[in-house]
């Protein structure tokens, strides 16, 4: 048995914990079973959005007589273009595994491993054990597989990992799950050719955004798409190529749906299950996942979890800056504590999505006064020269402080508009800085966000 001053288990944002640890001398071991770089770079956000602007391109180009010009498209490398995405990442995954190979005081486990006690990890290949004086937990999370489903277990379905590989398109590919994940592959499958199903149990897709939010991309997406929503899947059975889900309404209405390819995209859980969490005397919620205090420290002594496996955001931002905490309090002995205030995020559908702070239905329910300011983003100057006719920006903000409770938007380049409005809450801007102190670059399409605040009422009616 060797002993490590630190034990890092994950190679996802938790590689950059343990590289710095290695940097303070302390003599860290990294455990990583998969290519480093984790879910983000391998499996999720980096392929994705990779793929993702492939279709926005594709889909520029049928729209180009929007502005007077004449195009046309001659093939589509499908295939091709997957391959160059997953090998590119690939290759940054490997420069990662060679660096780390190469840094001092830094040992790479590149292979299974499980707990077997609060500080002691055992290799599934040597069936070797090392300890760590102090312990990451930065394993991240698996999807959900519900067991709910008859049948499924049975099914040869996707995953969103499975789906970002496919290098030959579906005829038809019916997709369980209305969440962020299930709207933007529905997208970019729909953009290449693919005839798409979403079949969502809540009343529209992405039922986590505020209403109005969500009642647009559901209009946008179905549009698209057939979209379900309000239907819940109960079976699901496979037969000479062809998967078909039966899904069911509250009411007992019920609805089949039929594709060549089962995606099934219904959130992600902590792999606690998969690290042998359980020999340990770590505590996790009812859903999972490992309870941390403000300084990630969990409840044992020497140990931290970050990123999926704690919870506190499952974005690969919320994940960064917890490995920045991380950093500090692991392997410089601070006590620097997170602060997850004004947490934005993005949805990267066409139309995208931007979100920061609270919804309406979330105020609502803790009893929060607020007033409302919207602006459409047809109204803007730059929407004309874009030839933009839909989306919002939509502003809650607290009646008498002004400052700003959320904000949330869906449209053209959303994803960057937010963070407008997110250091503005974080750092306790109000509507009224947004509206009247900032000046606004003429014609950007961030002043649908000053437009926003300016129809934010004196007093909230």
């Amino acid at each position: 048995m060797t002993d490590f001053d630190c034990i890092v288990f994950g190679g996802g944002t938790g590689n950059t914990v343990a590289s710095a640890a290695a940097a303070e001398g302390l003599e860290t071991a990294l455990i990583e079973k998969g290519p480093l770089g984790g879910l983000c770079l391998n499996r999720g956000c980096n392929p994705s959005k990779m793929l993702i602007e492939h279709a926005r391109r594709l889909e520029q180009v049928r729209n180009a007589d929007r502005f007077g010009i004449d195009a046309s498209i001659e093939d589509v490398r499908f295939g091709a273009l997957v391959r160059e995405v997953n090998d590119e990442l690939a290759e940054v995954a490997e420069e990662k595994r060679e660096t780390k190979l190469a840094e001092e005081n830094l040992t790479l486990f590149q292979e299974e491993a499980r707990f077997v006690d609060d500080h002691t990890i055992e290799l599934a290949d040597s069936g070797e054990t090392h300890s760590g004086e102090r312990i990451v937990l930065a394993a991240g999370s698996t999807p959900v597989a519900p067991g709910a489903i008859d049948g499924l277990e049975d099914t040869d379905y996707l995953t969103s990992a499975d789906a970002l590989g496919l290098e030959a398109l579906p005829e038809r590919l019916v997709v369980l799950g209305g969440g962020y994940i299930a709207a933007e592959l529905g997208y970019y499958f729909d953009a290449f050719g693919t005839d798409v199903a979403l079949i969502e149990a809540e009343e529209s897709l992405v039922p986590r955004e505020d209403d109005d939010v969500a009642r647009e991309l559901t209009d946008v997406a179905g549009e698209r798409h057939d979209v379900y929503t309000g239907y819940r899947a109960s079976a699901v059975a496979e037969s000479e190529g062809e998967i078909t889900v039966t899904a069911e309404s509250e009411g007992g209405e019920e609805i089949t749906v039929a594709g060549e390819e089962l995606l099934v995209a219904l959130g992600r859980q902590p792999n606690t299950e998969g690290i042998d969490l359980d020999a340990t005397s770590v505590e996790t919620n009812d859903a999972g996942f490992v309870e941390t205090d403000a300084q990630l420290r969990t409840n044992v002594e020497n140990v931290w979890a970050m990123g999926d496996i704690a919870e506190n955001g499952m974005f690969k931002h919320s994940g960064d800056y917890e490995g920045e905490i991380a950093i500090d309090n692991v392997a410089r002995g601070e006590s620097r504590e997170a602060d997850f205030a004004a947490l934005p995020h993005a949805i990267f559908t066409e139309p995208q999505i931007g979100a920061v702070g609270k919804t309406e239905a979330e105020l609502d329910d803790e009893g929060i006064d607020y007033a409302v300011g919207r602006a459409e983003i047809a109204d803007t100057a730059m929407a004309r020269a874009l030839k933009l006719d839909r989306g919002f920006a939509k502003v809650l903000a607290d009646p008498d402080s002004r400052e700003i409770l959320g904000c949330h938007i869906v449209g053209h380049e959303a994803s960057m508009l937010i963070h407008e409005a997110a250091p503005a809450m974080r750092y306790g801007g109000t509507i009224d800085d947004l509206a009247n102190t900032l000046i606004h670059a003429h014609p950007a399409l961030n002043k649908v966000l000053m437009k926003a605040c300016k129809n934010v009422p004196d007093d909230a009616e």
